[in-house]
């Protein structure tokens, strides 16, 4: 086995015999996820289609899909072009498809047989898609966009969702298959965002109803999708309250549900379940990075030979548990009170305790390994070529590329 940090050989453990840093998925962890999410999509009436950029790892897009996604997101044309390359063949890509090198890749997805649904929210992009699709003689499924004024990209109200699924209509090579959102770009003006996510989810169901009123859908089936990994239960929710019936089909796109986090999904997890008290158990951490300490400088101070190409910044990774090299899963040492007060490139400058010094059999020492908890996965992940799939006793159990 090999990763682009280091080679290791079949099946070592974290501990001994893998070149460190390394990210690790946690397959415990990872099993409870999938079958998670997918219960909580069937339990709603909606499919699953996770956003793919958390991971572009095959190998998760693969379970994914085995556990009952229905299919996958991905944010780009590249991005949907090394999905299908690995058996992805419907692909949802929850964006803007701008610019002919971009076209050309998804015509030629389509041409393969990929089925392939993209967003627009403008009459520019309608006719540009609508010349280039017509002149390869295929048939691109569009959905339009509603957006949120002063978020992200996407229509602003209603009249504009109807005026451009006119124009669609009017494209031969264009196929009007529902309505996309994002309700993560959703501000609340009184402090209170579940009430405005479930406004917003309220509001793409009213343009839903108005777009099937018109008779402006030309696919059999529609999509009505929306749901980051923050909101979701909000966003499933208000589409099953619906009951937009057989025309209309709820699609969910969480991303970072697969292996959770340490930070920002832990918390908003929190809230979910605070929303949700019948809802008794929720997902499970299952991605962690495992590094090692390479100095002890000064009292007080460890330096881990791990940074911003290897773990997500935007919350400081949290030391989670620490071990000797060469030792085993089940002996663990303290890192009570350790903190990260700093992290560059390649380097993490963690506050020790006293009791970390000077302690014994529990001191701190060069070659000791921590395995840290990161937050939002999207910004780990793609920090790493090869990542470790590994068995609660830290056994590597599968090297798995991604694909960024």
């Amino acid at each position: 086995m090999r990763t682009d940090k280091g080679t290791i050989e079949t099946g070592p453990s974290l501990l001994g015999g893998v070149s460190l840093p390394a990210a690790a998925v946690f397959e415990p962890a990872l099993a409870h996820n999938l079958a998670w999410m997918q219960a909580f999509a069937d339990a709603h009436g909606a499919r699953l289609a996770p956003h793919g950029k958390t991971t572009m790892t095959p190998a998760l897009f693969k379970r994914q899909l085995e556990t009952g996604a229905w299919g996958i997101t991905l944010a780009t044309a590249p991005q949907c072009r090394a999905a299908f390359a690995h058996g992805v063949t419907r692909l949802l890509m929850a964006n803007q498809l701008i610019g002919e090198p971009n076209m050309a890749i998804i015509a030629e997805l389509i041409e393969q047989g990929a089925e392939v649904y993209c967003v627009v929210d403008s009459a520019a992009n309608v006719e540009h898609l609508g010349r280039y699709f017509a002149a390869r003689g295929l048939r691109l499924n569009v959905l339009i966009e509603l957006g949120v004024a002063g978020g992200r990209c996407g229509c602003r109200d209603l009249e504009q969702v109807l005026t451009l699924a006119a124009r669609i209509h009017d494209q031969s090579a264009l196929v009007l298959a529902g309505l996309e959102g994002y309700e993560g770009v959703v501000k609340a003006d009184d402090g209170e965002p579940a009430a405005a996510i479930r406004a917003y989810a309220w509001h793409m169901v009213e343009a839903a109803r108005a777009l099937e009123h018109a008779d402006l859908i030309k696919a059999e089936t529609a999509l009505i999708t929306a749901s980051g990994s923050a909101w979701y239960d909000l966003i499933a929710e208000v589409f099953h309250e619906a009951s937009l019936g057989a025309r209309f089909v709820p699609v969910l796109r969480p991303g970072c549900y697969v292996v959770h986090d340490h930070g920002i999904y832990r918390e908003a997890q929190l809230g979910m379940l605070k929303r949700q008290p019948t809802i008794k158990q929720g997902l499970w951490p299952a991605l962690e990075v495992f590094a090692q300490v390479q100095s002890l400088p000064e009292p007080g101070l460890a330096v881990v030979a791990m940074g911003k190409r290897d773990i997500g910044a935007d919350q400081l990774p949290e030391p989670l548990r620490r071990y000797r090299e060469g030792g085993h899963a089940e002996q663990t040492l303290s890192v009570a009170g350790w903190e990260i007060v700093k992290l560059m490139d390649q380097h993490a400058f963690v506050r020790l305790p006293a009791a970390a010094v000077g302690n014994g059999g529990d001191e701190v020492r060069i070659g000791d390994i921590i395995a840290f908890g990161a937050s939002h996965p999207c910004l780990t992940f793609d920090k790493w070529r090869r990542v470790c799939r590994v068995d609660a006793a830290l056994t590597v159990l599968e090297e798995m590329p991604t694909c960024f």
